[in-house]
């Protein structure tokens, strides 16, 4: 296996200018960088990744632990997070915790073995002492851990405000909300108080059904809207917490005769790929993804560059109708 010393000496520099190239410290000429990384390609020399990490204190690798990478949503601002990370000259590792106490302990014990330089949460399932002790910079997505953690979320109650709305101006007069469980401290239970405030201020009929904690199942949903149906059997309006429960919920209503939009109005919140796909294609709160995740990064990188950076970061959100609210 070739060397530094070969790689210097194929490339006739000293090996204190081929640690510089690699390192891309002080000034080298473009003429002996080009040297260098040709001397390393005909050697096929590959860089030490842990050496070099040592030498500057960082590893250029960052964690990102989510609940199921299964799920649209997830998966899909998995793709930004690693996009913008890559951006930054930054790898992710990802861990896949299902919500799972001891799966998300063991994750974390994982990326300090491996010196992650920082940890993005998108799962909350430990104490607030067990994250305060990792010892590493963390920024929470869409999820509130401490005071000490920064989190990223979008605006969930302007959403939800502006999805109610919607249902009743579209002539719904007794609404469900599909929220996610509750006793989970996340930013997105703000959709359950949106929710709330309008139907109380219209003294619109209202149902609130919520999915179990660690479920992110389509037979869980089904379950929970065919009660909801069978014990509600007046609803003509639906806000879901997410796009596959809306998906979920025009499915079921099928089965029940109910014609969307004609007799149920169904909003989602998330705007993944397939509300548009679906038929009728899904009317939903949209968080822009990409912008969420580069934030992300953007604040991890900077509390792991000693930063000052803020508690929380709200970020906008906008109602896209499509054929579930929509009467031709």
């Amino acid at each position: 296996m070739p060397s530094l010393k070969d790689v210097a000496k194929k490339a006739g520099v000293s090996l204190t200018t081929v640690s510089r190239v690699l390192n891309n410290r002080g000034y080298i000429s473009e003429e002996t960088r080009k040297k260098v990384y040709k001397a390393m390609e005909e050697l096929n020399y590959q860089p030490n990744e842990i050496a070099r990490a040592l030498f500057k204190k960082r590893s250029y690798f960052l964690g990102l632990i989510i609940p199921d990478i299964s799920h649209p949503f997830f998966a899909e601002i998995t793709k930004y997070i690693e996009y913008y990370a890559s951006q930054k000259g930054y790898k992710i590792f990802l861990c896949n915790s299902y919500l799972d106490e001891k799966k998300e302990k063991e994750y974390i014990e994982m990326l300090k073995r491996h010196q992650v330089d920082g940890i993005i949460m998108g799962s909350h399932t430990l104490d607030v002492e067990d994250y305060k002790s990792v010892n590493l910079p963390i920024v929470a997505l869409d999820r509130y851990i401490s005071d000490d953690i920064p989190y990223i979320t979008s605006d969930n109650f302007t959403g939800a405000v502006m999805a109610t709305n919607l249902l009743i101006e579209r002539g719904c007069k007794y609404l469900a909300h599909i929220s996610g469980p509750l006793e989970l401290n996340t930013p997105a239970n703000d959709r359950y108080y949106g929710f709330l405030k309008v139907v109380k201020e219209k003294n619109i009929e209202y149902v609130v059904v919520e999915t179990k904690l660690n479920k992110f199942e389509i037979e869980e949903y089904e379950r929970i809207i065919t009660e909801l149906f069978e014990k509600h059997t007046n609803i003509d309006g639906i806000f879901a917490s997410s796009d596959m429960i809306a998906a979920t919920a025009i499915k079921v209503a099928d089965y029940f005769k109910k014609r969307v939009p004609e007799d149920l109005k169904v909003v989602g919140f998330d705007d993944i790929n397939i509300a548009s796909l679906f038929s009728p294609s899904i009317t939903t709160v949209k968080q822009y993804k990409d912008k969420i995740a580069e934030k992300v990064i953007e604040v991890l990188i900077n509390k792991i560059e000693g930063k000052e950076v803020d508690k929380k970061y709200v970020l906008p959100i906008s109602l896209i109708e499509r054929e579930s609210t929509k009467i031709k």
